[in-house]
């Protein structure tokens, strides 16, 4: 076993700790984690990120539905439109994109290319979310309403970011959640991870049927980023998970910076 690959599955650890100590964010590394580390083409290594994604946030969903912070019906309504968009998106539109984009001088985007480039904005835009966060609580009006509308592009844009890159998205959707459906804070989070467990598993079977999927590999990496999610809440009584999360969100910015750079300058 190489060296890169040993650090691959630490990082599938380090993946889930991070989820475990700050509550979300972590799974945005497993992408990078399975393309530089675990030398992954980018098309299977946002197909894999959504398995591991899916089910890591499901451990914590579940954790949440046994504190009665989720609200199940606002999961629901934010998760429909969600998961129809992530299946489409990884059944027809992924593979639908060609091989070869364009050309400019040199420099040739290809689709993998792309996706990683694609994916970084994503991370970057995700950092300074981190970065910037304010702990604020909604106003709790009593009873969840609903921007059914705005819900539905929400969860439309989301899970197709969602299914072309294969991260979870909660930057986006806890946002949403507070100011679409008037959730507090706290249950806007929980109720985060339920939206991300369903429309993550639900478009990976988009790829079951496209792909090819190695069992053994995606079954051990999840299992050890589940372990790390433990290992999170563990450490999570000695560590100040808030500022820990500005701090992710600065590493996140970096690498976001990084693959920029070494996916324009191969």
């Amino acid at each position: 076993m190489e060296i890169t690959e040993i650090l691959g599955y630490f990082g599938a650890l380090i993946i889930g700790v991070v989820l475990g100590l700050i509550g979300g964010g972590g799974s945005i590394l497993t992408v990078p984690v399975l393309v530089y580390l675990l030398a992954i083409n980018p098309v299977t290594a946002t197909a894999y990120s959504l398995f591991v994604v899916g089910t890591s946030s499901l451990v914590g969903a579940v954790n949440n539905i046994k504190k009665k912070l989720v609200d199940f019906k606002t999961a629901i309504v934010f998760a429909v439109p969600a998961f129809i968009a992530v299946y489409l998106t990884r059944k027809f539109l992924v593979p639908a994109i060609p091989q070869h984009l364009f050309s400019i001088g040199d420099f040739e985007l290809t689709k993998n290319i792309a996706i990683m480039l694609f994916f970084a904005v994503i991370m970057v835009l995700a950092s300074v979310s981190m970065i910037l966060e304010k702990k604020q609580e909604a106003k709790a009006s009593g009873k969840v309403q609903f921007n059914y509308p705005l819900i539905i592009i929400e969860g439309v844009v989301v899970g197709t970011l969602t299914g072309i890159v294969g991260a979870g998205g909660g930057f986006l959707i806890i946002p949403a959640l507070v100011l679409l459906a008037k959730l507090p804070m706290k249950k806007a989070v929980a109720t985060s991870l339920l939206i991300i467990a369903i429309k993550s598993l639900i478009g990976f079977i988009g790829d079951v049927q496209n792909q090819e999927i190695d069992w053994i590999f995606l079954l051990i990496f999840t299992g050890l980023s589940i372990l790390g999610i433990f290992l999170g809440v563990y450490l999570n009584r000695f560590i100040d998970g808030g500022k820990l999360k500005k701090a992710f969100g600065w590493f996140v910015l970096l690498m976001g910076i990084y693959i920029i750079w070494k996916e324009i300058n191969p």
